[in-house]
């Protein structure tokens, strides 16, 4: 499973006290999910990952605010329930800085030439539910 798509603008945090605001904000990740979803696509039904990057203009929500939203706003889309979502990276980057994009996928290039912020996501099949320890690898001492 694979669906990659984008937001255009800034996110709404989970503990925005504008409920429409939120609702509003879950409507647009959910069309823009819709829009990339391809017809062939099925729903996942095991475990799945979510990479969102939030490329920001000046100011940032913390991360860990932006992330129930979109998980809530794709449930009966990508995957059956959130409970699904085993694994969760999420990035800012400020767009202003000197940013180094590997293997740029035309979804993402779409993104950078909206020339203003926006969320990229990437929601895929989880990885083997292995802990490993330490992680990451780069914490290891030698």
């Amino acid at each position: 499973m694979r669906l990659e798509f984008i937001v255009e603008g800034p996110p709404v945090s989970q503990q925005t006290r504008r409920r429409d605001r939120l609702r509003e904000w879950q409507q647009r990740v959910r069309q823009a999910a819709e829009k990339y979803w391809l017809t062939e696509q099925t729903i996942a039904l095991g475990p799945v990952m979510l990479q969102i990057t939030y490329f920001y203009e000046a100011f940032a929500l913390d991360v860990d605010n932006i992330i129930k939203p979109i998980l809530d706003a794709i449930i009966g889309l990508a995957y059956v329930d959130d409970e699904q979502v085993t694994d969760v990276l999420v990035r800012k980057r400020l767009l202003s800085s000197e940013l180094r994009v590997k293997d740029i996928t035309p979804v993402l290039a779409a993104g950078f030439s909206l020339g203003y912020e926006f969320l990229h996501i990437v929601i895929l099949d989880a990885p083997d539910q292995e802990v490993l320890t330490p992680w990451p690898p780069y914490l290891q001492s030698t």
